[in-house]
């Protein structure tokens, strides 16, 4: 029992390295960016750096899903680590922005895979009555991950090269792959099942043309252009066509029989929201630290660790009342944390206290907290081992596409209110000393800069960046109040446990089953 024990322990941490790696990844990345644009060049096409991994991660995580289903979780969890490592070590060789991001492509495939199989061998090899806990701790290992990204990537880059933000992906990487190769035993039998190639191209094309549009509308090219709108309506054509092929297919990408459990649906919608929502705090904290506190970059990426400790906090608790009560009232009481916590980062000035700002920070992190295992949870439950890949992949590929929606919607309105407020202090000649986009306002606002921008000028673009981002978080209330929305229609269900002394009937021996062979019957 002992061995047995050390061998899923070892399994446990194998995933959660993986998670890890993949979770971080664009943070850091995103982090690092201005400095491998003045190192590589090619500033016109950096953003193709984050949509390669973006685009190539998103349509992967329900086409592995699937395939984890059908043909086991091992082969395309070892199979998404390598392509991740594969893609690291070229993405640190890269001697331009296009071969960066070709090489991001693939280590997007491999992250695909990373995130979703994870949580779903999770509930293979735990058994049920440690689900609770263990989803807890991988869904603080994700939110940990996400929010210390920001952080790792500016130490990297100010104290050692921006290629090592790639290369120190190899020894977690590599550990967790010889974890899960080693101690990781499937006891399956798979059935030769016809793939659904209809559903895989269309929902890749589908994606891709969303994602591209996303990223590039109102960067690269116009949101009215031709080409944006070109791309949006690939993606909505290709979409139907999927939808369409789903319907047709004897073993779809994602099935809409899961849609009609209440239960899964209301999930993934509810991880749409929070997703929308999450990235906002991820992503606009450090920037109002940074632009309008002065703090350096590793300073402004380390302001969120009261956030990163509410998070971790929030997951076990979440996690551990799923077997007190049911996932929708957990989720109620994440909902409403969630809301008074972005209201109280709306409320924000340059006036705010650093005290305020890190309770804020805790009553927010708390909020979104309960989401990352609670939600993954909710989101199995009730789906055998056949099922349960594909439904982890699905919550995962809505959580990630609300993340990127979210940041693109919310980051119209922040720059929006932003250039307005900019154009009116200076009677529409402009604020910033190098324009008023984002990128240039935290630049003049960094510490080396500021003290050349003259008191009154330096106040009042300040106040345009502090009050364009307090202006996103009061939209960004809405999608926590559409997430609450969506966690009312949860209905009832909760983790049930086995009886004691193995008197749970199928439940019981479920759990016995997993423990013992550390694999999901399929």
């Amino acid at each position: 029992m002992a061995v047995q024990k050390n061998r899923l322990g070892l399994i446990l941490a194998g995933l959660m390295l993986g998670i890890f790696v993949a979770a971080i990844d664009n943070t850091i990345v995103a982090t690092a960016m201005g400095t491998i644009v003045s190192d590589l060049g090619g500033l016109d096409k950096f953003v193709w750096v984050t949509s390669a991994y973006l685009v190539t991660e998103m349509a992967g995580m329900p086409i592995f899903g699937k395939l984890s289903d059908m043909y086991g979780r091992k082969r395309f969890f070892v199979l998404g680590i390598f392509l991740f490592l594969l893609g690291s070590v070229l993405c640190g060789t890269a001697h331009n922005i296009v071969e960066l991001s070709i090489y991001r492509a693939i280590q997007g495939i491999g992250g695909g895979a990373l995130m979703p199989i994870a949580f779903t061998v999770l509930f293979d090899v735990v058994p049920m009555e440690k689900r609770g806990s263990m989803s807890g701790i991988f869904g603080a290992v994700f939110g940990t991950s996400s929010l210390f990204g920001p952080l790792l990537g500016a130490y990297i880059v100010d104290h050692i090269d921006w290629r090592w933000i790639f290369y120190i992906n190899l020894p977690i990487g590599l550990a967790a792959l010889a974890l899960i190769l080693f101690f990781y035993k499937e006891s399956v039998e798979h059935a030769k099942q016809r793939i659904d190639w209809w559903g895989a191209a269309t929902l890749v094309g589908s994606v891709v043309c969303l994602m591209f549009a996303l990223e590039l509308g109102g960067q690269q090219y116009a949101w009215g252009s031709a080409q944006i709108l070109s791309l949006f309506a690939g993606a909505a054509v290709l979409l139907i066509v999927f939808l369409f092929a789903e319907a047709k297919a004897e073993e779809p990408i994602i099935s809409y029989a899961m849609f009609r459990r209440r239960l899964f649906a209301a999930s993934t919608l509810t991880g749409l929201f929070y997703g929308a929502g999450f990235v906002t705090f991820a992503m606009y904290i450090p920037i109002f630290v940074q632009g309008v506190n002065g703090g350096s970059a590793t300073n402004s990426g380390l302001i969120l660790l009261p956030m990163t400790l509410g998070s971790v906090f929030s997951s076990q608790i979440g996690a551990f009342f799923t077997t007190k009560t049911s996932y929708r009232n957990v989720m109620i009481a994440s909902g409403l944390i969630f809301i008074l916590g972005t209201v109280l980062l709306s409320t924000l000035t340059p006036d705010t206290s650093q005290l305020l700002l890190t309770l804020y920070m805790i009553v927010a992190g708390v909020g979104v907290g309960f989401s990352f295992s609670v939600l993954g949870m909710a989101s199995m439950h009730g789906f055998d081992a056949r099922q349960r890949g594909s439904a982890s992949s699905t919550m995962s590929f809505v959580r990630s596409l609300g993340m990127t929606v979210g940041l693109t919607v919310f980051g119209i309105l922040q720059r929006n209110a932003m250039t307005s407020k900019l154009a009116d202090v200076a009677g529409g000649g402009g604020g910033a000393p190098g324009g008023n986009s984002l990128g240039s306002v935290r630049e003049s606002l960094s510490s080396e800069k500021r003290a050349a921008i003259p008191k009154d000028v330096l106040t009042k673009i300040i106040d345009a960046l502090s009050s364009s981002i307090t202006h996103m978080f009061m939209w960004a209330v809405a999608a926590a109040v559409l997430a609450l929305i969506a966690v009312l229609f949860m209905g009832r269900d909760r983790l049930q446990l086995p009886a004691k002394g193995g008197k749970g009937g199928k439940g019981a021996k479920g759990g016995a089953q997993a423990q013992t062979d550390y694999g999901g019957g399929h």
